[in-house]
């Protein structure tokens, strides 16, 4: 499989700032790996600035860690001003230098994530950029990261995709195959989302309330951002008070059995 053409800056978007870059910082590392460390190194100790020199030098000689860093860096705006599309770029170099005849699985996390990224900014598009919402790209970076690394986000992203039918037609079969997958992993989303399907009866799914409240019992237990999760702890909620004694003890018996599979 080829990868899909990536849109991509070098560095920050301009040939002249990377190499400036490059040259401030090249005769105190002497080799890009050595830059990487010494940026992880001084980020950590709150260094953000020689932190983010070390890192972009490390990011112009390949390594795809230092990529990484930085692209998370500015897009949530950590000791920098944030920039989704310095981000996009980065993200963008690492899919670029990925080599799927020759991978290193050591980075297999890191590029996971970098298709990952680069699927929602494609779906969302980034305002005022280059970066215009492109469904269909980002059905295909999900589906890329869903099948090569078994990533549950992307699993869970694509589940999605399917079943709205966006960037692609509607397939309720694929959505809910990946939906399972992802929610088998741990996804909490894809556990809310898969339990709420079961619970109700969705998609062509006939009721099975039990296993529903199961799934989304997993997901209550491991919601732990309030403003994002708020949705789960009240679909938990009104599924527990619309559930029967019975329906309840069966998905305590059916969670039991997840957790001792799981471990």
């Amino acid at each position: 499989m080829s990868l899909p053409a990536a849109n991509i800056h070098a560095l920050e978007g301009a040939s002249g700032a990377a190499a400036g870059d490059k040259t401030s910082v090249s005769k105190a590392y002497k080799t890009p790996r050595a830059a990487l460390l010494a940026g992880l190194e001084d980020f950590r100790s709150g260094a953000s600035d020689s932190a983010i020199a070390a890192l972009k030098y490390a990011a112009a000689g390949g390594e795809t860690l230092a990529q990484w860093k930085l692209a998370t860096i500015y897009a949530t705006g950590d000791g920098v001003p944030h920039d989704d599309l310095k981000a996009y770029d980065y993200f963008s170099q690492i899919i670029s230098g990925y080599d799927e005849d020759d991978p290193d699985w050591r980075d297999k996390s890191v590029v996971s994530n970098a298709f990952v990224a680069i699927g929602t900014y494609s779906l969302n598009g980034i305002a005022d950029t280059k970066v215009r919402p492109d469904p269909e790209r980002a059905r295909l970076m999900f589906n890329y990261a869903a099948t090569t690394f078994g990533d549950a986000t992307a699993q869970y992203n694509l589940a999605r995709l399917y079943l709205d039918g966006v960037g692609g037609d509607k397939d309720s079969r694929q959505g809910l195959r990946w939906l399972y997958l992802a929610a088998d992993k741990g996804n909490v989303q894809a556990q809310a989302l898969i339990g709420q399907m079961m619970f109700q009866g969705q998609e062509g799914l006939p009721p099975q309330r039990a296993r529903g409240l199961m799934w989304i019992t997993l997901a209550r237990e491991a919601a732990n951002d309030s403003a994002k999760d708020q949705w789960i702890k009240d679909l938990y909620e009104k599924s527990m008070a619309a559930a029967t004694d019975g329906e309840r003890q069966t998905a305590l018996t059916y969670l039991e059995d997840h957790l001792k599979r799981r471990n």
